[in-house]
């Protein structure tokens, strides 16, 4: 029996071991690492879900202990099971078990896409924030438009009570309340019940997908990050980003989405139309036969607000610009481009979120909108009143403003799905027939 320890963030890492490890007699998976989430290390993988192999739960330890448990524990196996991360990344970690003696491991999709009986369209991203999520809105009304049965499964999110995320199922904003959701997951899910779809996520994407596949006749993975499908797409998009030229060879698995993509999608594109065609030459080296949609995130306010010389603090999609490398969004540009004062929020900013920049030194004149925990956001919220601004210009999907107590107005910023070149609707209809 091979003994292994699987690097992980929450939510690939849990996948990897329900499909493969699970009930497999010839694996020990000794335990399970933590990064990029805060306060998911320390706890257990519950019996509940880890089954009758593991009747006391797994472990889930510090990344930056791997070196120790490799060796204190005899592993045999290393398995990265994360995203967004550089090759180079990557490449540290295998050299780093591999210098304790175990070997380094990437599971492929073989092993880990799940066969459904139902239609699936996967959406995917080279990196995090490419704007997969208004891809995948403009999907759904395609599919409303056609009268097709669909919902839409989301890529995890288990931040809370791991048990009773096994299989969850949300049909109206009232269920973010039900299922206490932080807002990481409200940022994911809100957009598409304000929409009228019905989003399915959790831990266990085989159960999940039993539930999912009798409401519907097209499933549409919604993926995370910049990582693979966790089911077997029919047809398999991927989006790029004309604001990160390069990045789509440069970042695992996003570089996998990018090589088995049926179609890629160069989202905002008019805000970089120089590098366009340094992605299109990717395209043509390592997947000449994608079809290509050249598309922009088109920029609205929710209400109609005059914003010119105000003081205000920009808060953004955190995952985007924390590891997702970049240093602004949707809110920053909209704000900018309205001649605002936006304010510098790093000397307000207190605990967790102050941390982040330390940690993230690439960001600027944005706040992460961190909330994965009470503490954290009652930091969101002392950071933005330090600030003193005379508002709060939100570039995150969800509605800000409905679930942080401040005193200031809350403008939140919307953005739609544009194509420049090509027909998402016309690849939908052609896969529909």
């Amino acid at each position: 029996m091979r003994k292994v320890l699987i690097l992980g963030a929450a939510g690939r890492d849990f996948h990897n071991f329900n499909v493969f490890f699970r009930k497999n007699k010839n694996y020990e998976v000794v335990g399970f690492t933590a990064t990029q989430i805060p306060n998911i290390a320390n706890r257990k993988y519950p019996a509940e879900l880890a089954g009758e192999l593991y009747p006391n739960g797994i472990p889930i330890f510090e990344e930056k202990d791997m070196e120790k448990h490799i060796t204190d524990k005899k592993i045999d196996e290393v398995y990265f099971s994360y995203s967004d991360v550089s090759h180079e990344y990557v490449m540290h970690l295998a050299c780093r078990a591999q210098a304790c003696g175990a070997s380094f491991v990437l599971l492929g999709p073989i092993e880990t896409m799940i066969k459904s009986s139902k239609k699936i369209i996967a959406v995917t991203g080279v990196r995090t924030g490419v704007g997969k999520t208004t891809v995948t809105r403009a999907i759904t009304k395609k599919l409303k438009e056609k009268n097709v049965k669909f919902v839409v499964i989301r890529h995890p999110m288990p931040y809370g009570d791991l048990v009773k995320q096994k299989v969850q199922r949300f049909a109206t904003i009232e269920d973010l309340d039900l299922h206490n959701c932080t807002i990481e997951e409200r940022e994911e899910y809100e957009p598409h019940l304000k929409d009228g779809v019905i989003v399915f996520s959790g831990i266990d994407y085989e159960a999940i997908l039993k539930e999912a596949e009798k409401e519907s006749d097209v499933i549409i993975w919604d993926g995370g990050n910049n990582d693979i499908p966790f089911y077997k797409p029919d047809l398999y998009i991927t989006v790029a980003d004309a604001l990160r030229p390069g990045n789509e060879m440069w970042y695992y698995p996003g570089e996998t989405n990018f090589r088995a993509a049926d179609v890629i999608i160069i989202n905002k594109t008019s805000e970089n139309p120089t590098d366009v065609n340094r992605i299109m030459k990717n395209v043509e080296k390592v997947n000449p036969n994608a079809e290509v949609i050249e598309s922009d995130m088109e920029l609205s306010p929710l209400e109609e607000r005059n914003i010119y010389g105000k003081k205000v603090i920009v808060i953004e999609d955190g995952p985007t610009i924390t590891h997702g490398g970049m240093r602004f969004g949707a809110g920053f540009e909209y704000a900018a481009r309205c001649g605002a004062d936006i304010i510098d929020p790093r000397p307000y900013a207190v605990g967790s979120i102050k941390e982040a920049y330390e940690k993230y030194d690439h960001m600027g004149d944005v706040v992460p909108s961190l909330g994965y925990y009470g503490k954290q956001r009652e930091e969101l919220i002392k950071t933005i009143k330090n600030s003193d601004a005379d508002l709060v210009v939100s570039g995150t999907p969800m509605h800000l403003g409905s679930i942080l107590k401040i005193d200031i107005p809350v403008l939140d910023i919307n953005y739609t799905f544009v194509e420049r070149k090509g027909s998402l609707g016309k690849i939908i209809e052609k896969f529909l027939k």
